[in-house]
C-alpha cells in the first residue's frame, strides 16, 4: 500500500501543474475554505497576517512561533491544500522553527535576510543581516527539515537596499546553503524578476502584495519572466477588512443593517462552504 504523499509532496506536484502557481493568502481556517472552493492549489499564512489580526499589531517581529503555529495549524486541519508559512526570520533557531512547521503538517516556510526587528518588505528602512548570517540561517532551516519534499524557501530583501544584481548573489549563496526556493521581494520591474529567474537554478517567488513596490503583474507576464510562483499574501483580508468596516459604520450611523445586508454572505452561502447540512 502507497503512502499519502506528504504536504511538501502536494506543494510540489501544484507547482509542476501551474507554472506559475498562484498562491493566496488565508488568515484563519474560514478564508481557507474560501480560497479552496475558489480553486487554489496553494495557501500562505503571513506573518503579518498573524500579527494584524490574531493580534492587532503592526508586522515588527513581535509574535513567535507558537502564535504563528496557532493559525497554521487551525488552516492545515481544516483544509488539504499544501500551506507556505512565513518564520520571519526563524526566531533564532531556525531548525526548531522548521520541525514544528513540518510536525504540524506543513508544506512550506520562507525565512528572511533582515535583522529580527522586521519590517515589511516593502517599507522604507529594512535592515539586512550580511549574507553570510543569512547563509547559516538557511542550513540551519534546511537541517529542520522533516523530508525531502519539505520547502525551504530563503527571502531576500536586498533588492530595495542593495539593487538587484545584490540580491541576485546573495540568492544564489542561499540556493548553494540548500534553499529549495526563492523568495525575490519588492522587485519594481519585469526585467529584474527577468534577470532573477534566469539567473537563480531554483524556482522563483514573486510577491504582489498590494499598496507596495512591485506593480499588479499579470500570470502571463510572470510566466513569460521565469517566475515560478506568485504570491497574493493579504489581498482578500484587506478586502475584507475595508468591507467590515463600511459595514460597521453604516450600522452605527444608520442603526440598522438593512442598507448593508446585501453586501454579505447569506447563511446558505455559510453553510455550503462549511460543507454543513442543517437538519430540516
Amino acid at each position: 500500500m502507497s503512502s499519502a504523499p506528504t504536504p511538501g509532496a502536494r506543494f510540489r506536484a501544484a507547482l509542476a501543474a501551474e507554472r506559475p502557481l498562484q498562491i493566496v493568502g488565508a488568515i484563519n481556517a474560514y478564508a481557507a475554505l474560501l480560497a479552496r472552493r475558489a480553486g487554489f492549489r496553494a495557501l500562505y499564512l503571513s506573518g503579518a497576517g498573524v500579527a494584524n489580526h490574531s493580534y492587532g499589531i503592526p508586522d515588527t517581529g513581535e509574535t513567535t512561533l507558537e502564535d504563528v503555529l496557532v493559525d497554521a495549524r487551525r488552516i492545515a486541519r481544516r483544509v488539504d491544500l499544501p500551506l507556505l508559512v512565513d518564520i520571519d526570520t526563524g526566531w533564532d533557531d531556525p531548525t526548531a522553527a522548521v520541525r514544528a512547521m513540518g510536525a504540524a503538517g506543513m508544506a512550506a516556510v520562507h525565512l528572511e535576510d533582515q535583522v529580527p526587528a522586521k519590517l515589511c518588505g516593502h517599507l522604507p528602512g529594512k535592515q539586512l543581516v550580511p549574507a553570510a548570517e543569512m547563509v547559516d540561517r538557511v542550513r540551519a532551516a534546511v537541517a529542520g527539515k522533516p523530508n525531502r519534499d519539505f520547502v525551504v524557501m530563503a527571502r531576500t530583501d536586498a533588492a530595495a537596499n542593495e539593487g538587484v544584481p545584490a540580491a541576485i548573489t546573495r540568492a544564489q549563496a542561499y540556493v548553494a546553503a540548500g534553499a529549495d526556493m526563492i523568495f525575490a521581494e519588492a522587485l519594481p520591474t519585469l526585467g529584474d524578476y527577468r534577470h532573477f529567474a534566469a539567473a537563480v537554478p531554483v524556482p522563483v517567488l514573486a510577491n504582489l502584495t498590494e499598496f507596495g513596490r512591485t506593480p499588479y503583474f499579470t500570470v502571463e507576464q510572470l510566466r513569460d519572466a521565469g517566475i515560478a510562483l506568485v504570491l497574493y499574501p493579504l489581498s482578500a483580508s484587506r478586502a475584507a477588512a475595508a468591507a467590515s468596516l463600511a459595514v460597521y459604520g453604516a450600522i452605527r450611523r444608520d442603526g440598522t443593517q438593512s442598507g448593508v445586508v446585501d453586501r454579505m454572505q447569506t447563511r446558505t452561502d455559510l453553510y455550503e462552504t462549511l460543507g454543513y447540512k442543517p437538519k430540516p
